[in-house]
């Protein structure tokens, strides 16, 4: 097999495949890195076994793929001191223990859709797993949009929502500025053209062209309509997986069905 030759198993007709061939604590050539991208752009959601990566190696691995965010610029000095790692300002720890009150990504989402650029990916790598649950849910936003009607399809067209930063990190890190943004509700994927939904659950606030109750009633029919187990796919965490999903045309969800036990890893996030 060459080089490039990955491995891809398909675990859902619409999302989301693992791909085994590769080794990513190891420097990959250019031909392994498009094919990755090729897998993630066709599944939306890629997953990898048995990967034991340091912080060196996950960053490296995520910087082929675009610039990595510096978490102190995106989420504040007093939050990275809690949830940083030293040397490595593009890591953030995600760990939940029997002292959590609350855990990341435990309502669905995009991440970080509040940015007026939100992210192209994520990659999480967790090392430690509860012994049972603990699961991640993730749905294809594209998958959502080509369920709904034509009428509604031509109905939300040029509709456009608030994604506010506060919704999601306020009861994190406190009382701060976060960003607002307004997205349109439908969107084209920029390297495929296909559409998509994009308002979510924990940072959409409001849809600005419709009055109030009109567009809390849309947006509660959009959020649930995209929760829709049809357009998803469950991974089941083992120790040293990693998970590489493309977050403009995904959402996702962390079960925290695993208190008081301990889920721990590390996570960097794709400009």
């Amino acid at each position: 097999m060459s080089d490039s030759q990955i491995d891809v198993r398909p675990l859902t007709a619409r999302i989301g495949a693992e791909v085994g061939g590769v080794d990513l604590t190891r420097p990959l050539s250019n031909s392994q890195v498009s094919a990755i991208h090729d897998a993630l752009i066709a599944h939306q959601v890629i997953f990898f076994r048995d990967q034991p990566m340091d912080m060196d190696a996950h960053e490296r691995f995520g910087g082929h793929f675009g610039q990595l965010y510096d978490h102190v610029d995106v989420f504040g000095e007093e939050y990275i001191s809690k949830h940083g790692t030293p040397g490595h300002p593009a890591i953030v720890k995600i760990h939940a223990d029997e002292t959590s009150v609350a855990v990341a990504a435990e309502t669905w989402h995009t991440d970080m859709s509040c940015r007026a650029e939100p992210p192209m990916g994520t990659i999480l790598h967790l090392h430690t797993l509860p012994p049972v649950g603990g699961d991640t849910l993730f749905a294809s936003a594209t998958a959502a949009y080509d369920a709904l009607s034509p009428r509604m399809q031509a109905y939300l067209e040029g509709l456009t929502a608030v994604h506010d930063g506060a919704r999601a990190f306020g009861k994190f890190m406190g009382d701060r500025k976060y960003p607002a943004t307004a997205h349109r509700v439908i969107r084209a994927h920029p390297v495929t053209g296909r559409k998509l939904i994009f308002v979510n659950e924990e940072f959409t606030s409001h849809i600005v062209e419709l009055p109030r109750e009109e567009g809390a009633s849309v947006l509660k029919f959009l959020t649930e309509h995209c929760k829709n187990p049809d357009f998803q796919v469950r991974f089941r965490w083992e120790h040293d997986s990693v998970a590489f999903w493309d977050n403009r045309c995904t959402q996702h969800h962390a079960v925290w069905d695993y208190f008081p036990h301990v889920r721990s890893g590390y996570r960097v996030v794709i400009q």
